[in-house]
């Protein structure tokens, strides 16, 4: 090998450690969406389950809706997305229990939602990177009358992907909340808030 060719292999290697360190993993490929559809089947199995079908088991099938949901979602990073800036008015304590109450409110949210689903198709469609450690999870509900987009947002900590934020026709969880919280925010403290969410959970 000439010296021009050692020069060119030593760029070339250069220049694909460059592009391996400044792009996504390949390794991490399809890793977000394989986990969000995994947690998306474990609903459907779910829902579909001939056990759960009568009415005297909604609250159970519900209550396996929520339990999944507890392993999906990333409840504490939503919680500070949604505060955003209000999340430092809060003392550590208050912060701990804002986490609790909005969980419980957005898990009781969700299973409502998921459970107007049964039949229908669910195809997960693509990855879209949002940052370097952020991932929307696209996919879309298959009805006969119409095709509803589901859009995972998924954060990677601890070598984990768990959803942070779920955009349904559209609507994010995360900036619906974000208005309403800021409204109270806006003139009063942060245990007004805690307060509101008390009785919307039924803690209050």
């Amino acid at each position: 090998m000439s010296f021009k060719e050692e020069v060119m292999k030593k760029y070339l290697i250069s220049m694909i450690l460059t592009v391996c360190l400044i792009s996504p993993v390949p390794a991490l490929a399809g890793v977000p969406l394989d986990t969000v559809k995994g947690y998306s089947d474990k609903v459907l199995d779910v829902l579909r389950d001939p056990v759960f079908k009568a009415e005297a088991a909604k609250k159970t099938k519900k209550d396996k809706i929520r339990a999944i949901s507890e392993e999906m979602f990333d409840f504490t990073e939503l919680s500070k997305r949604t505060l955003a800036l209000n999340w430092s008015k809060f003392n550590p304590e208050q912060q701990k229990e804002f986490v609790e109450l909005y969980t419980s409110l957005l898990e009781d949210a969700y299973a409502n939602k998921i459970l107007a689903y049964s039949d229908e198709k669910i195809t997960f469609t693509k990855e879209v990177p949002l940052s370097a450690k952020t991932v929307e999870v696209q996919s879309t509900v298959l009805r006969k009358s119409a095709e509803i987009p589901i859009y995972y947002r998924v954060i990677l900590k601890d070598g984990a992907w768990r959803v942070y934020d779920v955009v349904i026709e559209g609507v994010s969880l995360i900036s619906n909340y974000r208005t309403q919280f800021k409204d109270i925010l806006s003139n009063k403290p942060p245990e007004s808030l805690l307060e509101t969410l008390r009785k919307k959970v039924g803690k209050g």
